[in-house]
């Protein structure tokens, strides 16, 4: 039994195209179909359906599909009771987090963590998809979010506030006063529109205004440290730039828990234990990341 064909089963049965799956596995599509086409030979079933709107379960495929989802449950259900009896500060610790918070909070301390444990490997995907912690596919997720999985261990360990900032010299030649009409305005583009702050700048400024938009949060402060115009940035990033003024308070409406998520049958891993204990003390230590402005708001 190759239990990796079943896996390459699952993933394209999820994500309905094998170009999908491959994405999802990390691999070559054609790896992907290879593995499809060895387990039809060897079931001696069609087990997709080949549309081209995707791929679609054939009646034996929805039947595999209900076992493996059940042989893949087992087989997670045990690997997380294993690793809960790991008490060595040894071994890989896998996080998950998105880039702004890798930036803000995790990179200023992971040579701290990794002087006091030192035979302790770090992973960090960054990714603003929150990885599945069911299946390892990280051991701890560092997440903004107002609504938490509920079938996980979480602390709220700070929250993610924005307010509106420009660059000195950029504010210099066009004005400190906030005018939706001044200023040119640095947007979300659609991938973001879920974030309260794109339909908050698109009732407020005019499309012509809204001079670029892009996907990345830390690009967007990239952008408004060269001067291309003024945004909401998360104050935890732009309070520490030299270059960057705030011109507003916070906006409550873009106000974000920052969590610490983990699987709760890793809660007696030694090293998961260790580095939730250190990312915290950090977190809460950090008046930034507890929402506490360090500059002065600018009255113009």
């Amino acid at each position: 039994m190759e239990w990796d064909d079943y896996r390459y089963f699952l993933a394209v049965e999820q994500a309905g195209s094998a170009l999908g799956a491959a994405r999802r596995l990390g691999v070559n599509h054609t790896t992907v179909l290879r593995r499809i086409a060895s387990l039809e030979k060897r079931l001696g079933v069609r087990l997709f359906e080949r549309l081209r709107t995707g791929y679609t379960p054939t009646a034996a495929g929805e039947e595999l599909r209900e076992v493996a989802r059940r042989v893949e449950q087992v087989l997670s259900d045990t690997e997380h009771r294993l690793a809960g009896k790991d008490l060595q500060l040894s071994g890989i610790v896998r996080i998950t987090t998105t880039d702004t918070l890798f930036r803000g909070l995790l990179s200023p301390h992971l040579l701290a963590f990794r002087q006091q444990h030192p035979l302790i490997q770090l992973q960090v995907v960054g990714t603003n998809q929150l990885a599945n912690l069911t299946r390892r596919e990280a051991d701890v997720a560092v997440r903004a979010t107002n609504q938490p999985p509920d079938n996980m261990l979480g602390r709220k360990i700070g929250i993610a506030r924005s307010a509106v900032y420009g660059a000195r010299a950029y504010l210099d030649q066009r004005g400190y006063d906030l005018s939706f009409d001044q200023h040119d305005w640095i947007g979300l583009d659609e991938t973001l529109a879920h974030l309260p702050e794109y339909p908050w700048l698109e009732r407020h400024a005019r499309p012509e205004r809204i001079v670029l938009r892009l996907n990345n949060l830390l690009h967007k402060i990239e952008l408004v440290k060269d001067g291309h115009g003024i945004a909401p940035l998360l104050c935890f990033l732009a309070e520490r730039e030299p270059t960057l003024i705030r011109l507003t308070e916070p906006n409550p409406q873009f106000d974000t828990d920052i969590w610490l998520l983990s699987h709760p049958d890793l809660r007696q891993v030694a090293r998961i234990r260790v580095f939730n204990d250190f990312i915290v003390s950090h977190a809460k230590a950090d008046s930034l990341l507890q929402g506490k402005l360090s500059k002065p708001l600018h009255r113009g």
